[in-house]
């Protein structure tokens, strides 16, 4: 049952074995005899993250009796890290938006995207109780959403493909309904500008502000909603801190208890069923008994070296990241110790990441806009930069071996720099001397110097800058078809035509950033059916164990169909796990 790599229409990935461990009975009834009973509800649920909570959210809705248990001392996981798009074909607010979609574009668009790896009944249960997650998420808590309108789906030639996307992210939420649950929230990613409300949508106008009268209008309109949410005496919150915060606020109203501090030890097994768990809290082990189920939410193993390396293609660091920091695959592995089947265990959610000191960056306009371009350690082109991240960073596994890609470099130019912001780097501005001083940033004025500061060949680099702007100039790319794809003009500046993914590099000094395979978090994990339900290798249901996001292996398979494809899923196989043990489904 466990899911394996296949050739695809983009990549032939390598063929990552999951592994297997000798399985055991998980923590039996006489192991737990003296441990202390902490608890006994109808359904445990490991992790607070989109999964966990809107799981937590279900269930408690359904009449269970519910607690999650969350390792770390904040809440929200990776998704309060994150933008928090969400993927969810044919949800009320795209029918509210008019957006033309419908079952049928969605499922053949969905089987394009992920081909076999996935079993279609599985697709079908996430495309069939997406959209009433959403509308249940929206009914138990404060939770609003908006469509992320001309955000494409990433693949929107396909079949079922819509150019102007189908993601939504969560709307402004004040962070004062937390009270002093809000110091509990996990904090974000890259923290909002001071003084500004920005969403997800509005970040491919803040980049091109200098530049672009509509990128001017979205940051005026985001200090205007930041003044106002200020004169409110609102907290404002955007992104992921709105969906986990609102999913926390939903928790509340439902009376479900959020244990923080409380790493998952082991899964406990009584009657041939999994009935609860083993955590630490306040630093002695104990068992929260589970009479109805236990649901997996604790995210994915990106911090777990060891993980990483025996599952994962070379190199790799837990250091590229930006999941969660707690993330390091508990949930995984107890259920592995039941005897449960992985898959996906060799890939991510990834995306090419510029090491910065302190933690990664993870690149999603910079090597889109144009006057930039990736090489490899030869100083050539090998993938299209503006293609779904995710396929770049397979590319740079891909080519490894043969013409090494690990780290690649963003070669851009001044006249780049001039117009378009950097990370929270403004144009024309210096780059912090601690990029330069970690090998992150280099700088030269001419391109022979710039190759010897990254090291790859002089005249190779020259070449590969000549050849790129000749066909900027033109607007096509027969190399990599840069361009080609609607969705690869999305992080794209308009005012240059013909192409607004291309510009040639011509004005020093030139710019060298390292990139590296970064990731929002593991994409391997626990095979699931359509229920939620564990399964083992054979394909028989491990009994009343469930699991959803990231301790899942993904519904999306080797692939990415959209913005939010990681949440979008995580919460609604959350809402199925649930509604599966209330009997609701």
């Amino acid at each position: 049952m466990a899911i394996s790599a296949r050739p695809s229409r983009r990549h032939v990935l390598a063929a990552g074995a999951a592994g297997t461990v000798t399985a055991s009975l998980g923590l039996t009834a006489a192991h737990a005899a003296d441990l202390p009973l902490l608890g006994t509800y109808d359904v445990v649920v490991i992790g607070s993250g989109a999964a966990g909570m809107t799981a937590a959210l279900t269930a408690a809705r359904q009449g269970l009796s519910c607690v999650v248990l969350e390792k770390a001392p904040t809440f929200g996981g990776s998704a309060a890290r994150s933008g928090a798009g969400i993927w969810i074909p044919n949800n009320s607010v795209l029918v509210a938006a008019g957006v033309p979609d419908t079952p049928a574009k969605a499922a053949a668009y969905l089987a394009a995207v992920v081909g076999p790896d996935v079993p279609v009944d599985r697709q079908r249960a996430f495309l069939t109780h997406g959209p009433a997650m959403l509308s249940f998420v929206m009914a138990h808590s404060p939770l609003r959403f908006r469509w992320m309108e001309g955000y494409s789906d990433y693949y929107p030639e396909l079949p079922g493909g819509l150019p102007n996307g189908r993601s939504v992210e969560p709307d402004q939420l004040d962070g004062n309904l937390l009270g002093a649950e809000l110091a509990r929230l996990n904090p974000p990613y890259m923290d909002v500008p001071a003084g500004m409300v920005v969403f997800s949508a509005d970040y491919k106008w803040l980049a091109l502000a200098a530049v672009n009268v509509k990128g001017a209008a979205v940051a005026a309109e985001c200090l205007a909603r930041g003044t106002a949410a200020a004169l409110r005496g609102e907290k404002p919150l955007t992104m992921g801190q709105s969906l986990a915060a609102g999913l926390r606020l939903g928790l509340r109203s439902a009376g479900v208890p959020v244990w923080l501090d409380t790493p998952l030890t082991d899964l406990y097994v009584e009657g041939g069923a999994v009935s609860g768990a083993v955590v630490t809290r306040d630093g002695t082990p104990g068992l929260v008994r589970a009479r109805r189920g236990v649901i997996v939410g604790s995210g994915g193993f990106e911090h777990n070296a060891a993980m990483r390396e025996r599952y994962q293609r070379q190199p790799i660091g837990t250091d590229w990241t930006v999941g969660a920091k707690e993330n390091t695959g508990d949930g995984i592995r107890a259920g592995h110790r039941l005897g449960a089947a992985l898959g996906l265990m060799d890939d991510a959610w990834w995306g090419p990441a510029i090491p910065l000191p302190g933690q990664p960056y993870f690149c999603l306009s910079e090597r889109t806009l144009p006057g930039g371009l990736l090489v490899d350690a030869a100083g050539a082109r090998f993938v299209n930069e503006a293609a779904p991240y995710s396929d770049v960073v397979h590319t740079m596994y891909d080519v490894q071996d043969t013409s090494p890609a690990i780290p690649a470099w963003l070669i851009v130019d001044q006249n780049y720099r001039n117009r378009y912001l950097f990370k929270d780097v403004l144009p024309t501005l210096p780059f912090p001397a601690g990029w330069y001083d970690s090998g992150a940033a280099h700088k030269a004025w001419t391109l022979d110097a710039l190759a010897t500061s990254i090291g790859v060949p002089a005249t190779a680099l020259r070449t590969t800058v000549d050849r790129f702007n000749s066909q900027a100039w033109r607007g096509k790319d027969p190399d990599f078809h840069r361009g080609d794809s609607a969705y690869d003009h999305y992080y794209t500046d308009p005012s240059v035509l013909p192409n607004s993914c291309l510009a040639p590099l011509w004005l020093p000094p030139y710019h060298a950033f390292r990139i590296v395979p970064g990731d929002l978090g593991t994409k391997g994990g626990l095979v699931t059916d359509a229920r939620a339900r564990v399964l083992r290798e054979d394909g028989s249901v491990i009994r009343g164990l469930y699991a959803a996001g990231n301790a899942s292996a993904a519904v999306m398979g080797h692939s990415y169909a959209g913005a939010g494809s990681t949440i979008g899923p995580a919460m609604t196989f959350g809402y199925i796990a649930a509604r599966d043990i209330a009997g609701a489904l």
